[in-house]
């Protein structure tokens, strides 16, 4: 019995070159073409956002590293300071200038080269560089010298073109008479912090911020990892199982001045730890770090296959062994991946370590985990309260170090997981 031909209606769905699934293609095809041009617009958008954030504190931030300085010469022999050369040696040193008058000849020294204001001209720590140069060689105490001092805040942001039209007066008589030049800026990377801008430097939180870290991975990373294994390798799948996991994922979302909270109130209020010390901050950031490295941990673990596992069993291993010689190896790369990632999230945290007091005026670098001590957010932040606009430069900078940071962090975590990542 012969079957009836087949319909037009029938056929239309199967005629791919018919006016209606052209204009189908053609519609599905221009679809597909605004979603790429949309995907590259968002792309093009936050690079471009990324380039104005690196160029403007770049623009703003690199006078930070260079100083302005004036030649002055001190006649430290007619100054007559009563201090002899044989006692500059050794710890002594400071303590023999301290008291010796060397703060002013300087300033009489700038008197007699640029007048009555010639004091105002100078920054106030100008005269520490003369007492380290005296250090270094006492025979200066003998004669006459030329030094390259800083100038003041004031002076020294007209003389890189934001200062008032009064200071940028001054600058361009000195830079006439050729005693005006611009350096770069040392002290910032080897000081800590100071009343005066031209003197400040991000040794002293950057150290800091060193300590800090140093004990966020000392306890988070081998807690969170333990954590990671025993919650994939070894709990039961129950309620309190599920109770734990959802708890850690709300602990990975909780602000982190919720932290710093709970850092003021247990390690400071109720075991009597030290303010402001690298060691409560450390284990402040380490209780908000650790729940990230839990959950990168047991993603990095979860991902090992199976047959890994049970190869090793068949042979004789333990399951101890399984995990410690054969899982554990093969997660690492993603477990050091998602630590570093959330170390350098700790690293730019400012809101918990402002709770547990860090913000302190520190003028000196902590020399254990116990001093007291700040790190580069909270440096930051302290910076840009301040009414001086020779520390605007200055803040930007210091981002610029921040940054830095942060890019060393996040390009080792991609060395990390492209060099030990295994691909199945």
């Amino acid at each position: 019995m012969n079957s009836p031909p087949p319909s037009p209606a029938d056929d239309a769905p199967t005629i791919w070159n018919s006016p209606a699934m052209t204009r189908r293609l053609r519609r599905r095809y221009a679809a597909e073409r605004r979603f790429r041009l949309i995907g590259m617009a968002a792309v093009a958008l936050s690079a471009a956002f990324l380039a104005f954030l690196l160029i403007t504190m770049v623009a703003q931030g690199i006078g930070g590293f260079t100083q302005t300085r004036v030649t002055l010469p001190v006649d430290l022999a007619a100054a007559e300071l009563p201090v002899e050369p044989a006692r500059l040696k050794g710890r002594g040193a400071d303590l023999a200038l301290a008291g010796a008058g060397l703060e002013h000849a300087v300033d009489g020294a700038a008197t007699l080269a640029f007048g009555a204001d010639g004091t105002d001209l100078l920054s106030p720590g100008a005269w520490i560089v003369v007492r380290d140069a005296v250090k270094a060689d006492p025979t200066l105490l003998r004669g006459t010298t030329r030094f390259s001092l800083p100038v003041a805040s004031a002076y020294d942001v007209a003389a890189k073109g934001e200062g008032t039209p009064e200071a940028e007066a001054v600058v361009a008589r000195l830079k006439a008479r050729g005693v005006l030049s611009t350096g770069w800026n040392l002290t910032f990377l080897t000081d800590a912090d100071a009343t005066d801008p031209t003197r400040v430097g991000i040794w002293g939180a950057a150290k800091g911020s060193l300590l800090t870290m140093l004990v966020t991975l000392a306890l988070a990373f081998p807690i969170g990892v333990l954590a990671a294994l025993y919650l994939e390798e070894y709990a039961p799948k129950n309620r309190w199982t599920d109770l734990i996991e959802v708890s850690i994922n709300n602990l990975a979302a909780v602000p982190s001045i919720i932290f710093g909270l709970l850092g003021l109130a247990v390690f400071l209020g109720t075991f009597g730890l030290p303010r402001s010390a690298p060691l409560v901050g450390g284990l402040t950031l380490a209780l908000m770090t650790m729940p990230v490295i839990v959950i990168a941990g047991r993603n990095a673990i979860k991902a090992v296959p199976p047959s890994i596992r049970d190869a090793a069993l068949a042979i004789g291993a333990s399951r101890v062994q399984v995990i410690f010689h054969h899982v554990l190896p093969l997660a690492l790369p993603g477990i050091l991946t998602g630590t570093i990632i959330g170390m350098a999230r700790a690293l730019g945290e400012t809101a918990p370590l402002l709770m547990i007091g860090m913000r302190a005026f520190i003028a000196a670098p902590p020399q254990g985990l116990t001093d007291p001590a700040t790190v580069l957010p909270v440096q930051i932040f302290l910076w840009s309260d301040q009414v001086d606009r020779g520390f605007i430069e200055k803040t930007s900078a210091a981002i610029i170090v921040l940054l830095v940071f942060l890019l060393a962090m996040n390009g080792l975590a991609i060395y990390l997981r492209n060099r030990f990542e295994t691909r199945w």
